[in-house]
């Protein structure tokens, strides 16, 4: 199903968005050395909890995951890379970690994610992974209008992704997203220009461009949700829910104090 959503509802997305937004930055800062797992997730659950929203991926339990996914964020740590379960796990100095929320409130969601090092350490290779999935979501977002087919939007996430010399996998990108968190169309990380669905004003999408340092090929961990990079290289994911409007493309999940 695509949805495309009227101006109340857009105007509903935008509130989930930023809220999305700012619970995200509020765990970043609390993401330090020593910050278990399971306390990221606990905070996202009460802050969700008292803007009066849900998260989407509490119930959420698709084919390829052992479901319900159970909890309310997503985390990913070192070689993990998407729907990362959060654990028993306290955070190292120079982990690379990835946070990925998803929002519904007022029957519109939205889903974003950031990967940020903790600690003081800066390792490179991490920094550069994290520098090229925030560039191809720009370049995804800079692509996206009225009338441009959906091709044109992930051969420009793939141009950089691939420029960069990452592999770049295509069982998971990004959706469409509006009353539910997962729609069609799926937005894949590369593709080809001038083909595929026509973008129209209302469309909310959630692009999310994602690499592993050397491979394309994932591995699933024991519990049937989080997956890892098959070498065990690091990894990162970034990612924004946008609408399409008259005149290009609005992202939804920026901090409020970002659009200030």
């Amino acid at each position: 199903m695509i949805e495309i959503l009227n101006s109340v509802e857009l105007a509903r997305a935008r509130e989930t968005g930023a809220l999305v937004a700012d619970i995200l930055q509020t765990l970043r800062r609390r993401s330090t050395v020593g910050t278990n797992l399971l306390d990221l997730d606990r905070w996202a659950a009460e802050l969700i909890a008292e803007a009066g929203g849900r998260s989407c991926y509490v119930d959420y339990a698709p084919p390829f995951g052992r479901g319900p996914f159970g909890h309310h964020l997503c985390t990913a740590v070192n070689d993990a890379v998407l729907h990362g379960m959060p654990h028993d796990r306290a955070l190292a100095d120079g982990d690379l970690l990835t946070l990925d929320l998803a929002v519904l409130r007022d029957g519109v969601a939205a889903d974003a994610a950031i990967s940020v090092v903790v600690g003081s350490s800066r390792p490179a290779e991490s920094l550069a992974l994290i520098d090229v999935t925030e560039r191809a979501l720009a370049a995804g977002i800079a692509a996206a209008g009225p009338g441009v087919r959906l091709g044109d939007v992930s051969h420009a996430i793939g141009t950089v992704l691939a420029g960069a010399g990452y592999p770049v996998n295509t069982e998971f990108g990004g959706h469409g997203i509006g009353s539910t968190m997962h729609q069609d169309p799926h937005v894949a990380n590369t593709g080809r220009p001038g083909r595929g669905y026509r973008l129209r004003p209302g469309l909310l999408l959630a692009l999310e461009p994602w690499v592993m340092a050397d491979t394309d090929e994932l591995v699933t961990d024991a519990d049937g949700w989080t997956l890892r990079s098959a070498t065990g290289c690091r990894t990162a994911h970034s990612e924004h829910t946008i609408a399409i409007t008259d005149d290009g493309a609005e992202i939804l999940t920026l901090p409020r104090d970002a659009v200030a």
